[in-house]
Protein backbone atom coordinates (compact mmCIF):
# COMPACT_ATOMS: atom_id res chain seq x y z
CA UNK A 1 0.00 0.00 0.00
CA UNK A 2 1.40 3.66 -1.05
CA UNK A 3 1.55 6.28 1.31
CA UNK A 4 1.30 10.35 0.30
CA UNK A 5 3.58 12.70 2.15
CA UNK A 6 2.72 16.36 1.43
CA UNK A 7 5.91 18.28 1.73
CA UNK A 8 7.06 22.38 2.40
CA UNK A 9 8.81 23.31 -1.40
CA UNK A 10 11.48 24.87 0.69
CA UNK A 11 12.42 20.95 1.36
CA UNK A 12 12.40 20.15 -2.44
CA UNK A 13 16.00 19.92 -2.21
CA UNK A 14 16.22 17.52 0.12
CA UNK A 15 14.36 14.68 -1.20
CA UNK A 16 15.89 11.65 -2.64
CA UNK A 17 14.05 11.03 -5.63
CA UNK A 18 15.31 6.93 -5.83
CA UNK A 19 13.59 6.34 -3.04
CA UNK A 20 9.60 7.36 -4.34
CA UNK A 21 7.91 7.12 -7.47
CA UNK A 22 8.03 10.78 -8.51
CA UNK A 23 10.57 12.86 -10.42
CA UNK A 24 11.92 16.52 -9.56
CA UNK A 25 9.91 16.96 -12.78
CA UNK A 26 6.65 14.97 -12.05
CA UNK A 27 5.97 16.06 -8.20
CA UNK A 28 2.72 17.32 -8.17
CA UNK A 29 2.63 20.76 -6.47
CA UNK A 30 -0.20 22.94 -4.94
CA UNK A 31 -1.54 25.42 -6.93
CA UNK A 32 0.37 27.87 -4.81
CA UNK A 33 3.58 26.21 -5.44
CA UNK A 34 4.08 25.99 -1.55
CA UNK A 35 3.68 22.30 -1.35
CA UNK A 36 4.07 19.06 -3.39
CA UNK A 37 3.45 15.18 -3.15
CA UNK A 38 5.53 12.13 -2.85
CA UNK A 39 4.55 8.42 -2.84
CA UNK A 40 5.94 5.91 -1.58
CA UNK A 41 5.68 2.08 -0.33
CA UNK A 42 9.21 2.00 2.31
CA UNK A 43 9.24 5.14 4.45
CA UNK A 44 12.48 6.88 2.76
CA UNK A 45 15.57 7.58 4.96
CA UNK A 46 14.76 11.63 4.68
CA UNK A 47 11.55 11.24 6.56
CA UNK A 48 12.97 8.50 8.99
CA UNK A 49 15.95 10.04 9.58
CA UNK A 50 14.09 13.35 10.50
CA UNK A 51 15.95 15.33 7.65
CA UNK A 52 12.37 16.18 6.29
CA UNK A 53 8.83 16.64 7.88
CA UNK A 54 6.26 15.77 5.98
CA UNK A 55 3.39 18.75 6.54
CA UNK A 56 1.00 15.86 5.87
CA UNK A 57 0.76 12.13 5.57
CA UNK A 58 -2.26 10.30 3.79
CA UNK A 59 -3.84 6.77 2.64
CA UNK A 60 -4.65 6.93 -1.28
CA UNK A 61 -8.31 7.59 -0.37
CA UNK A 62 -7.69 10.83 1.65
CA UNK A 63 -5.06 12.16 -0.83
CA UNK A 64 -7.45 11.69 -4.02
CA UNK A 65 -9.68 14.17 -1.52
CA UNK A 66 -6.85 16.72 -1.07
CA UNK A 67 -6.25 16.69 -4.46
CA UNK A 68 -9.88 18.03 -5.43
CA UNK A 69 -9.57 20.42 -3.43
CA UNK A 70 -9.31 24.48 -4.22
CA UNK A 71 -5.84 24.49 -3.10
CA UNK A 72 -4.88 21.68 -5.45
CA UNK A 73 -6.61 22.07 -8.59
CA UNK A 74 -7.78 24.96 -10.51
CA UNK A 75 -11.48 25.55 -11.03
CA UNK A 76 -12.23 25.01 -15.00
CA UNK A 77 -14.41 27.43 -16.24
CA UNK A 78 -16.98 26.65 -18.96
Amino acid sequence: MKTYSIIDIADLNLIDFSQVFEGSETIRKNIDETQFVIKYNTEPTFISDGTVTPIQTLNHSDCITLMHTIEWQNEIEL
